[in-house]
């Protein structure tokens, strides 16, 4: 039961804009996860940037079990399998970006759709943890089970072989 596990991981642009922009960054998604990729949609209205509450302006692809294994070593090797120490939160999730898609092995350039940079968020749990998130007596994971930083941390390190600086 003390095992940990990748829950999920999930890729994520952020274009800013609906249109032309948003389709491209769709379609690398979509290269890269093998997955049609969720829009995302502003939550609050910004003048500055001209987004109004409820417009896309980005996309996502959520991944699970060996998918979200695989796909996560190859995010590690676009970025040279090196992650800061403040990528990794207090409950065990860690999140790091990938400037350019071209950098992800198997990526190849395409002139028609440009280049984008990319979030990476993981997810991380121990068996048992579904006690949060089921509907009939929803409990709190207690303390000692629940994935810290220092886990993370070492998981990361033995499974992937990725260095924490």
């Amino acid at each position: 039961m003390r095992e940990i596990r990748i829950e999920k991981v999930t890729l994520n642009i952020g274009v800013g804009e609906g249109g032309d922009k948003l389709v491209k960054a769709e379609k690398i998604l979509e290269k890269i996860t093998g997955r049609k990729p969720a829009r995302t949609f502003a939550k609050k209205s910004i003048r500055d940037f001209k987004i109004r509450r409820g417009d896309p302006i980005g996309c996502k692809a959520t991944l699970r079990g060996e998918e979200a294994e695989a796909i996560l070593e190859r995010m590690f090797e676009a970025v040279e399998k090196k992650l800061n120490g403040s990528a990794f939160d207090a409950q065990g999730n860690f999140a790091f970006g990938v400037k350019e898609h071209i950098d992800i092995p198997g990526v190849e350039y395409d002139p028609e759709v440009g280049i984008f940079g990319l979030d990476v968020c993981t997810t991380l749990c121990r068996p048992g943890h579904r006690i949060k998130h089921r509907r009939r007596q929803a409990k709190n994971v207690p303390a000692a089970h629940r994935v810290t930083k220092d886990d993370a941390i070492n998981f990361v390190r033995q499974r992937f072989g990725v260095q924490v600086v």
